[in-house]
């Protein structure tokens, strides 16, 4: 029997990146899977071609996670294509980066509406779907929570704020069979990290790969596994963990 079989999965922020390995990671173990995205169908749907193409099932539904109608609805779309849900994965993302001279007031709600906000009520919502065969809960975090960058003093602080209600939640949840867990990428090769300048061969490329002891940057399909492991069975005694995939990269 795959890892994740008969299991429904709503995954946010999946049209691309760590988001997008992750669904079609869940998909290829078994389970059904819910491609939220923003604003990127034309990379929603490439994601659910890929995964009905490979065998598996898979609908995509548009919503912004800080919208809570728009999260009552994807849970409602959820529930009425495969019947429930079974595990939840926050992984949308605002990656603002800047110095502290110029982080406005807008760029600050967009940065804990989406990070912080979106997974308070994802999580409100899917815990009305769990019911009381429980369920299972990763937020993806990032390293920068412990090991903050010069200019990501907002990103990192919402990273921050996740990983402390994981730890929370994790004591709230568990009486009720939800398990609750972070993922801390390092530096990994996705869009986002292009948008703040990591790009192949650049300085900053440079120096993480430099600082990480298996010598190259993460890749999606990296943090996809070990999502699909504290998604599994085999994790069935790890909960409230913050769990670093990050090739060894411990501080810069």
């Amino acid at each position: 029997m795959s890892k994740l079989e008969n299991k429904v999965a709503v995954i946010t922020g999946a049209s691309k990146g760590i988001g997008a390995a992750i669904a079609k990671h869940y998909a290829a173990a078994g389970a059904k899977v819910i491609v939220n995205y923003a604003s990127s169908k034309e990379g929603a749907d490439k994601v659910i071609k890929e995964i009905i193409n490979s065998g598996g099932i898979a609908i995509a539904v548009q919503g912004d996670v800080s919208d809570k109608a728009d999260v009552t609805r994807l849970f409602q779309t959820a529930k009425t294509a495969f019947g429930n849900v079974d595990i939840l994965v926050n992984n949308a993302v605002s990656q603002g980066y800047a110095p502290i001279e110029q982080i406005s007031v807008e760029a600050f709600h967009q940065s804990f509406n989406v990070n912080v906000l979106g997974p308070i009520l994802t999580i409100q919502e899917a815990l009305k779907h769990f019911g009381d065969k429980g369920g299972n809960i990763i937020n993806i975090s990032s390293g920068a929570s412990k090991y903050p960058l010069p200019n990501a003093s907002l990103y990192s602080s919402t990273k921050a704020a996740l990983d402390a209600f994981t730890i929370a939640l994790s004591k709230e949840l568990g009486a009720k069979n939800v398990r609750i867990n972070s993922i801390l990428p390092g530096a990994t090769d996705t869009e986002g990290a292009a948008s703040a300048g990591v790009t192949a061969g650049s300085e900053y490329e440079k120096m993480f790969v430099e600082k990480t002891p298996l010598g190259r940057r993460g890749r999606p399909e990296d943090i996809a596994k070990a999502a699909v492991f504290l998604a599994s069975d085999d994790a069935a005694w790890i909960t409230g963990e913050q769990i670093s995939v990050s090739g060894g990269m411990y501080g810069f």
